[in-house]
C-alpha cells in the first residue's frame, strides 16, 4: 500500500502450476494481502486436463473454498474473484460466453450459499484471454462482472475496446 498499489493477484495459473503454490497457500497469501491494507483479486481456474474430465466446478470451488475457510466470509467482503480457465490463458482460446457464465454461475451460487448479501457484492471478474472481439459478449453475461486483462492490456486500442465494452 505505501507503494501506491491496491491491488494483488493471489493464485494466478502461473504460481499455482511453475511454483507449486498449493491451495493452502494461496489462501494464506489472500489473508497477508488483506492485512496489508491491499485487496487480493483471487484467481481460480481449471487447466484443459481438468475440464475435459468434467472437473471444472469441482476444482474452482475446491479453489475457492480453501481461500474461505482461511478468511471467512468477512475476508471475502474484501476480495475480488477471477475465473481464469488456465487453458485459455495467453493461448488465444477463450472459454465460450456460455462455458464462463456457467462456472460464474457455480461461484455465484457458493457465494450465495455462504452469504446472500456477498454474493450481490462480490466482484467475479472474467480472466481468459478477453479481447476486444470477445469482451462485450463475455460482459453481457449475467454472472461476469468485468474483465481480468492481461496482454490485450498491453495494446492501448484493443484495451480501450475493452473498456468500452464495459
Amino acid at each position: 500500500a505505501e507503494f501506491g498499489v491496491s491491488y494483488v493477484l493471489v493464485g494466478h495459473s502461473e504460481r499455482r502450476e511453475l511454483y507449486g503454490e498449493s491451495d493452502q497457500l494461496i489462501a494464506a497469501k489472500t489473508a497477508a494481502t488483506i492485512s496489508s491494507g491491499l485487496t487480493p483479486v483471487v484467481c481460480v481456474g481449471e487447466t484443459l486436463a481438468q475440464r475435459q474430465e468434467g472437473k471444472t466446478e469441482f476444482v474452482v470451488l475446491r479453489q475457492l473454498n480453501a481461500v474461505v475457510q482461511q478468511i471467512g466470509i468477512e475476508g471475502l467482503e474484501k476480495c475480488i474473484v477471477a475465473y481464469e480457465p488456465v487453458w485459455a490463458i495467453g493461448t488465444g482460446e477463450t472459454a465460450s460466453p456460455a462455458q464462463a457464465q456457467e462456472v460464474h454461475a457455480a461461484l455465484r451460487n457458493r457465494l450465495q450459499q455462504l452469504d446472500a448479501a456477498l454474493a450481490e457484492t462480490t466482484p467475479i471478474l472474467y480472466g481468459g484471454s478477453v479481447k476486444a472481439s470477445n469482451a462485450a459478449d463475455l460482459f453481457a453475461q449475467p454472472d461476469i462482472d468485468g474483465g481480468l486483462v492481461g496482454g490485450a492490456s498491453l495494446k492501448a486500442e484493443q484495451f480501450n475496446a475493452i473498456c468500452a465494452s464495459a
